[in-house]
């Protein structure tokens, strides 16, 4: 195997198998989508099956160790260095890898924020069947809270990403119906 050759389990065709692609991706996505969790970036490449799993980690580390990016707590952080190689070299990768890597971070960053806001727990029962806590938070404090049956996991999981995706709008139905005048 090639030094700069990646594994390629779990990479959809099209993807990237070479480890200085995956680099440029890493440095190109940190640029335009920074700073980002790590998590954030593993969850958006797995998702879209572009780089193996064990070749996001390394090349992560790589191009810190490079100076390429700097991590401060648990986020990724462009560098100057870094800046200038995703500008003169990641437009050598494909522009549908680009692009999708990109949208990919980009819900995953828009779940990251919905989640911190709008929550759910699922608790299943010995029966099969569950039950969803969905939670509104702010202000550092619980706003909403609401329990849902649900016959099933699969429901549940249904619910419970329904709710996250759409907590705001559920919410503001509710305000208005219990605040509107009657008439």
């Amino acid at each position: 195997m090639n030094a700069n050759d990646a594994f390629t389990a779990g990479v959809r065709p099209g993807g990237l198998t070479s480890s200085t692609e995956i680099r440029l991706l890493l440095c190109y996505l940190v640029k335009n989508a920074g700073p980002i969790t790590r998590q954030e970036i593993e969850n958006a490449l797995m998702e879209e099956a572009l780089v193996n799993y064990f070749e996001i980690g390394s090349c992560l580390d790589d191009i810190t160790k490079q100076a390429l990016v700097t991590l401060t707590g648990d986020s990724y952080t462009i560098t100057d260095k870094g800046r200038k190689v995703a500008q003169e070299l990641a437009y050598d990768l494909p522009r549908t890898v680009r692009e999708r890597a990109v949208a990919a971070v980009l819900r995953c960053q828009t779940w990251a924020r919905k989640e911190a806001k709008y929550s759910a727990r699922i608790t299943e029962k010995a029966d099969g069947h569950c039950t969803v806590r969905c939670t509104v938070k702010g202000l550092d404090s619980e706003l909403f809270c609401l329990e849902l049956g649900a016959p099933d996991r699969l429901s549940a999981e249904l619910v419970k990403k329904q709710f996250i995706l759409k907590g705001n709008e559920i919410y503001q139905l509710l305000i208005n119906k219990l605040t509107e005048e009657e008439k």
